[in-house]
């Protein structure tokens, strides 16, 4: 089964399950920040695994379900959960999704994701608007035969994260009360977190947080033409920062700390988009 055939099975797949109109809006949510899709109303739900092109996280914290319903007053996509290239999967698999969006008709993609702070200013509970991003992980979903159906053989990267929507959603935040930062997200493909001089070194070169997703799934929008904003909740300082080792349960624990926060921010967004 070639990957255009995996992509128009997807499509055809949602479609016959949830029914109705499509949302153009779309959001990616991050570990400890599924409980996200459930604020929805309207809800209209199906898993990940009953859906061709569609793999299913090993990863506590990534329930695996797409959801559709309204936030905001706001028709909107939510895929609860996201699977990673430290698990294994090939870029044409972690491409797969965003490329149903794609097809489904979506044109603005809201990533999110937890973090590790790269300095004491990025405390545990920190929201940084993702400014630009860093690939640090020889990690490119686009390598390998390019889709011309979807976007060109070299995308432009220029603007990746979209400036109008960064503006809104910091306007969105101060509307809603909520403190934001912005700064720049380098991506290693992990699993194993970051040394100290790995840590010191994407300080150095500009970043602000690093973490384990997100850039794949900008890198796959932006080649098909799609509108970016992403958000990351740093959850820990980062190793040789922090003063205890890191794990994946602080992770989980601190993104539930800021998930009232992220709660508020998204709804607010979503509520004011164009």
């Amino acid at each position: 089964m070639d990957e255009i055939d995996v992509i128009d099975r997807g499509a055809a797949a949602i479609r016959a399950h949830l029914g109705g109109p499509f949302p153009k809006t779309a959001l990616v949510l991050g570990s400890g920040l599924g409980k996200f899709a459930e604020t929805l109303s309207d809800i209209r739900s199906v898993s990940y695994g009953d859906i061709p092109g569609f793999s299913r996280s090993t990863v506590v914290g990534h329930a695996g379900k797409l959801v559709v319903g309204n936030a905001g007053g706001r028709p909107v996509a939510v895929l609860q959960g996201r699977i990673h290239a430290y698990e294994g999967y090939a870029a044409q698999t972690i491409a797969a999704p965003i490329r149903i969006l794609k097809t489904l008709g979506v044109e603005c993609l809201f990533l999110t994701n937890a973090s590790g702070g790269l300095s004491e200013k990025m405390q545990p509970g920190t929201l940084m608007i993702i400014e630009d991003h860093i690939n640090f992980s020889n990690f490119n979903p686009l390598v390998g035969p390019n889709d011309d159906r979807f976007g060109p053989r070299f995308p432009d990267m220029t603007d990746a994260y979209d400036p109008g929507l960064r503006a809104l959603l910091a306007s969105a935040a101060r509307e809603a009360g909520v403190a934001v930062t912005s700064g720049i997200y380098v991506f290693a493909i992990g699993p194993s977190f970051e040394t100290a001089a790995e840590i010191r070194m994407y300080g150095k070169l500009g970043a602000d947080a690093v973490g384990m997703s997100t850039v794949p799934e900008c890198i796959v929008a932006r080649h098909c033409g799609m509108k970016v904003v992403g958000l990351s909740v740093v959850t820990n300082l980062a190793t040789g920062i922090a003063k205890q080792p890191l794990s994946h349960a602080e992770t989980l624990a601190e993104a539930a700390k800021a998930y009232g926060r992220v709660e508020r921010l998204l709804a607010n967004f979503l509520a004011v988009l164009p």
